[in-house]
């Protein structure tokens, strides 16, 4: 089956010389959700832009569901809602007004139902007659996340749709793009909140500088790029580090009250057992010892400060077209 969204070479260059996009290259398979990750000024929402037809490409070509997102934009357009980082409402429309509208830009009759139950779901049945003026940051914010799902869309971009609410609004986003993966809607998330990718995340792709750096299964990547840190306290503390200590990656933290190993997560041997008794007969006291793992979070900032990072660049490549 062919990808719902299929990218090729895309770039997008200015009359200023500045090249928004590289070259990108994306497959999105229809019923993922792909997070979209990257520093300010990546070219994410210029890669969004484009696939929405608000941007028009320098070079390269997209569709969407078959559509070439240029020649056939009309058919392009209706399979896609766009939730964009900035609030644009009309202020002195009413809630339910307002999502109605957008339903009938695409030429679809009304349906009060489903209108109910989108607002509902973003709790703001009980505001549909009250005037978007009147409306807190955070349920402005809903109004949009409504607009952009009223007309039913099969591929559905939220750019930063939680940047500055509050933990209820992202709490019930969250639950929303649960129930449209459920519906088989394909949705592409750009988020400084890396949480929310490593929750609701199938794939992860990583743009840098117009460039995408990685496209890889979100579990995938953490078990391949992740690492793991023992946390070994002490009951006495240390200020260095003994000779026989030397050649394990240890840090000492909590001033001298703990050390701190780090080792791959997917090796097969760990050096725990050999660290260990390196410690023994060092003498070292332990009081307890707990693990934990890199984040998605973690290994996102290692990739933007080291693109090479296990040959992402060229892996991707390969898994994105």
């Amino acid at each position: 089956m062919a990808p719902i969204v299929d990218v090729q070479n895309l770039a997008k260059r200015y009359a200023d010389g500045f090249e928004a996009l590289k070259g990108v290259s994306l497959s999105i398979e229809e019923g993922e959700i792909l997070a979209l990750l990257g520093p300010n000024g990546a070219g994410k929402t210029t890669l969004i832009s484009t696939l929405c037809g608000i941007s028009e490409p320098s070079s390269g070509h997209a569709t969407i569901g078959g559509h070439d997102v240029q020649k056939n934009y009309r058919q392009a357009r209706q399979l896609v809602g766009l939730v964009p980082q900035e609030i644009s409402l009309e202020p002195f429309e009413k809630v339910m007004d307002t999502v109605r509208y957008t339903r009938g830009l695409f030429g679809m009759q009304q349906d009060p139902a489903l209108l109910e139950d989108v607002l509902r779901k973003l709790t703001l049945w009980e505001k549909r007659d009250t005037r978007t003026t009147a409306l807190s940051g955070g349920m402005k914010r809903r109004v949009m996340i409504a607009k952009a799902l009223y007309h039913e869309p099969r591929v559905l971009f939220l750019d930063e749709p939680t940047a500055g609410v509050d933990v209820e609004l992202r709490r019930d986003m969250w639950n929303i793009v649960a129930d449209l993966k459920a519906d088989g809607v394909t949705i592409i998330l750009t988020t400084h909140y890396i949480e929310e990718a490593e929750a609701i995340a199938d794939r992860v792709a990583v743009i840098n500088h117009g460039e995408i750096l990685l496209v890889e299964e979100k579990d995938t990547l953490m078990r391949r790029m992740g690492q793991k840190h023992l946390c070994i306290d002490l009951t006495q503390p240390l200020t260095t580090l003994p000779d026989g200590l030397s050649e394990f990656d240890l840090e000492i933290a909590l001033d001298g009250y703990q050390l701190v190993y780090t080792y791959a997560a997917t090796g097969e041997r760990t050096g725990i057992t050999r660290l260990l008794s390196a410690l023994a007969q060092a003498g070292i006291s332990l009081r307890d010892i707990q693990t934990s793992q890199s984040s998605l979070e973690d290994i996102f900032v290692g990739l933007v400060k080291n693109p090479s990072n296990g040959e992402a660049a060229g892996e991707n490549r390969k898994s994105a077209s």
